[in-house]
């Protein structure tokens, strides 16, 4: 792999840990701060919706001012999240805690770009490799995000969380540092084009293959981000587990998401797409299966690994099959779409989580992914009938 591919491993395993950290502590704080029990889980998906709202500008910035200055001016906004968060446990401002999330979102945005660099850095047949090699720094964020996190969480603290916020920052200005040494802009092998080149976006998105690539990385991450948010205050408040017992859970399931990646490259090559979205949607099943049936630790455990290897399997799927489905000229368009589609669909399913854990209990919760899976799975079979068709074979190789 090129050195760019390495450089963005490296800023990912830093720069990704806004998401695990919030992830762990984000319902805890909130619950600490927020007026109301029903908003403990709004910092969480705040984090999503700063996401969201900053996708369209940062590949819109990236088209016109190159990758490598967004990417600095994401880690940046790391920084200052961090520096905000400190500030909310310093004050106990609830607000100043979700608006710390909405920074440290707009930051992620960024970070969630680079798996497209990678891709853009390595030659066609590599892309997927590429794609997931870069998703392998979620490894490390999945172990230092809530190990930072647990920095300043001690019942003897004054101020809960403080310290964990500012060295959140610091974190985050170690992959502002990888990224303005060691990437690369040059070695970029996709050539530039005009802004707004290529197809009008209605006949891009009347492909079928752009369906089933876009679901499988938005229905994979809502329903994953639904259930991983609902689980450590259903483990903690609901079920009577300990805090380090929800750390466990949230930081293996954060493993299980990236460290197929070791892997997922080289199936989509030998096993195929749509093998590997179908093993995904079986493992969230079985996630759905195991959820359902009880509340102990290990319940929590298998169903949570299981999540996070669906989630693996359908992102990589979709993010290896959407270069498929447009021109080099439709990139930045297509990208930020994509990414608008699955970070939206995340942010709905975060912002939900705790009002329907609420309601509807852990086993009801878990339900409401079903027909979302089978929602996928309708898609991936029109584009599979449409594959068939040899007008589709001369398009998609356009």
């Amino acid at each position: 792999m090129p050195l760019n591919v390495w450089v963005l491993v490296a800023a990912q395993a830093l720069a990704m840990c806004t998401a695990p950290f919030i992830v762990f502590i984000g319902s805890i704080q909130g619950r600490m701060l927020a007026p109301a029990p029903e908003y403990a889980t709004l910092p969480v998906g705040l984090v999503v919706v700063g996401t969201v709202l900053a996708i369209k500008p940062a590949t819109w910035l990236m088209e016109r001012i190159g990758r490598k200055r967004v990417m600095l001016l994401g880690a940046i906004m790391g920084i200052v999240a961090g520096l905000m968060g400190g500030l909310a446990s310093w004050t106990g401002l609830f607000s100043l805690l979700c608006l710390a999330a909405v920074v440290g979102g707009t930051g992620l945005a960024v970070v969630h770009q680079y798996r497209f660099a990678a891709m853009e850095s390595v030659a066609p047949g590599m892309a997927g490799s590429a794609a997931a090699r870069v998703l392998l720094g979620g490894l490390v964020a999945a172990w230092l995000g809530p190990e930072v996190a647990g920095l300043g969480s001690g019942a003897a603290e004054q101020y809960p969380f403080l310290v964990s916020w500012i060295a959140l920052a610091a974190v985050q200005g170690a992959a502002l540092l990888i990224l303005a040494i060691g990437y690369r802009a040059g070695a970029e092998r996709v050539q530039e084009s005009r802004p707004g080149g290529g197809r009008p976006l209605r006949e891009i998105m009347a492909n079928p293959l752009i369906w089933a690539a876009m679901s499988a990385a938005a229905i994979g991450y809502a329903v994953m981000s639904f259930i991983m948010t609902a689980t450590p205050l259903s483990m903690t408040e609901m079920a009577g587990h300990d805090l380090d017992d929800a750390k466990r859970v949230i930081q293996l399931h954060i493993m299980a998401m990236y460290l197929p990646s070791l892997i997922s490259g080289w199936l989509t090559r030998v096993v195929g797409i749509p093998l590997m979205m179908a093993a995904g949607l079986l493992a969230y099943l079985g996630c759905i299966a195991l959820a359902a049936s009880g509340v102990s630790f290990h319940h929590y455990m298998s169903a949570l690994l299981l999540l996070g290897v669906g989630w693996n399997f359908l992102f990589v799927g979709g993010t290896t099959l959407l270069p498929r489905g447009y021109r080099d000229a439709e990139r930045f368009r297509v990208q930020g779409l994509n990414d608008i589609m699955v970070f939206g669909s995340q942010a709905t399913a975060a912002l939900s989580a705790g009002a329907i854990l609420s309601w509807l209990g852990w086993g009801g919760l878990v339900m409401v992914a079903v027909p979302f899976l089978i929602l996928h799975g309708l898609l991936m079979t029109l584009w599979l009938l449409r594959e068939r068709t040899p007008e589709a074979a001369v398009n998609g190789r356009e």
